[in-house]
């Protein structure tokens, strides 16, 4: 618990003092007109409260990112956590600050028109190609694991709608209706609910850790595992059921850390908020709070089994991440729990998926100029569902690969898009340009070592990651230097 409360404390000293930094860096002034202010059309334009506008952002990028991905993490051990809190500090919430910032500077713009601004026609395809093919993944992703809980639950075997087909139909109908509806007709109606949701069952599994944790490692346990012989050995190699640590365990957990997904997010509340000012408390206030709930479902996959990590390993092999949160929300809150344990795991992902499906039509709409008329918004809605619907039959575990790669590649993507917006600025650029070499070294790695790239063992992939990392940290050095001297001169 000592560990746990460190964590907490410095994700909030984080907001409290490194946050104002990186404002100063940014630009914001509070005086001039907002997209929203500028543009109101009633439709993506719509004023929203800020604390609404929190709430939504903040079950936007949350779902059950920040539930599922520590707890798949949480096998890797310790290092999970300190993950969760340096990623989230150093990467995760400026990459959400910062999507947010350029978003709303750009008039409401998604990401590829943001690129094509601030480097040229070739990167704002890429980012694009990028952008669509990740909220497509998140879109398609979260059809099939609701579908799939909800299924198991149904009674319609036999029929045509045997299995998950039902639910399937019945997420694509809400879907239709996120994607095409005014933004003010359902999602900021239920949004703040959910996110409230969300709040009140992870505050209640974080006071029942208080008072009832008895399986969790004693403060020896984790120092020891930091000493310099065991922190050289298991960084990089394996952990006992092969996977090893990097890059695995910073694709596992990216919510919480930093997700690429959240910057397709951006432009949705950027297109709402009345004034610059509450872009810090709306997007990295939310990724802030999300780290939160990642430390707290961290501690709760460990805490929640007398066997260890073996025990969580072979609870996840039996029913997957949503097995091991009804299992956490009844044994620390009962049948209450377990009540909301199913809504979280049915509705959480829902709320990303409808909103990731509204991002790509903005994405689209934006790209190729597309009047905003509801004619315009069924004919694109229409056929991104009927290819979503289909996708829906590939193998789930590959569906699931290919979006963690394009969600670290988007992310990192995102880190260098501001790395430019403060080299224009002539602001301090290093806030978002580490983590951007962090991260494409991170990707390098997965996709050099991953069954869906190159397939290559471990060591060497690692090899290849950090020597890119060395190679852009040079190059960067070299960029800054002529940037000052043409400054000075």
């Amino acid at each position: 618990m000592i560990i746990f409360f460190i964590c907490i404390t410095l994700l909030i000293l984080g907001y409290k003092f490194y946050s104002p930094f990186v404002e100063k860096q940014a630009g914001i002034d509070p005086s001039v007109k907002t997209p929203q202010v500028r543009f109101d059309e009633g439709v993506d334009y719509v004023a929203i409260h800020p604390v609404k506008a929190f709430l939504i952002q903040f079950l936007n990028i949350a779902g059950v990112g920040p539930i599922f991905g520590p707890i798949l993490g949480a096998i890797y051990g310790p290092i999970a956590l300190v993950w969760i809190v340096l990623g989230n500090i150093l990467g995760g919430a400026v990459h959400d600050y910062f999507s947010g910032v350029m978003s709303i500077k750009e008039d409401g713009k998604s990401l590829p028109e943001i690129a094509g601004h601030y480097f040229n026609v070739v990167y704002k395809g890429l980012m694009l190609i990028f952008t669509a093919m990740l909220l497509f993944f998140v879109g398609v992703v979260f059809i099939m694991s609701p579908a799939g809980l909800l299924g198991s639950l149904s009674y319609f075997d036999g029929t045509f709608l045997e299995g998950n087909t039902f639910w399937v139909f019945v997420i694509l109908g809400y879907y239709f209706l996120a994607t095409l509806l005014p933004i003010d007709k359902i999602i900021t109606k239920l949004y703040p609910l959910f996110g409230l949701l969300m709040i009140v069952m992870t505050t209640l599994i974080a006071i029942s850790l208080l008072f009832n944790a008895p399986h969790l490692p004693v403060m020896g346990d984790f120092l020891g595992y930091f000493s310099h012989d065991h922190f050289n050995h298991d960084f990089l190699e394996p952990n006992p059921d092969g996977a090893p640590i990097w890059p695995l365990l910073f694709i596992t957990i990216t919510c919480g850390a930093i997700s690429g997904f959240h910057s397709t997010q951006a432009p949705i509340m950027a297109r709402c908020l009345t004034n610059e000012k509450y872009v810090r408390p709306v997007y990295y206030g939310a990724m802030m709070s999300e780290g939160i709930v990642g430390c707290v479902w961290a501690l709760a996959g460990i805490a929640a089994f007398p066997g260890g990590y073996p025990e969580l390993q072979a609870m996840l092999s039996q029913g997957g991440p949503g097995l091991v949160v009804n299992h956490i929300a009844t044994s620390y809150l009962g049948a209450l729990g377990g009540i909301m344990a199913i809504i979280a795991v049915a509705i959480f992902p829902i709320t990303s998926g409808d909103t990731a499906f509204r991002s790509l039509r903005l994405t689209i709409v934006d790209a190729f100029n597309i009047p905003q008329s509801m004619r315009n918004r069924v004919f694109l809605a229409v056929p991104i569902l009927i290819v979503a619907y289909f996708m829906t039959k590939i193998d789930f575990s590959l569906i699931w690969r290919y979006f963690a790669f394009s969600n670290m590649l988007l992310s990192t993507s995102v880190l260098w898009l501001a790395t430019k917006y403060l080299f224009d600025r002539g602001t301090f650029h290093w806030i978002v340009s580490i983590p951007a070499i962090i991260g494409t070294s991170v990707t390098v790695s997965y996709i050099m070592t991953n069954a869906i790239g190159f397939n290559l063992s471990a060591q060497y992939s690692q090899h290849i990651g950090i020597g890119v990392a060395v190679c852009l940290f040079v190059l960067l050095v070299v960029f800054n230097s002529k940037r000052t001297k043409a400054v000075q001169a």
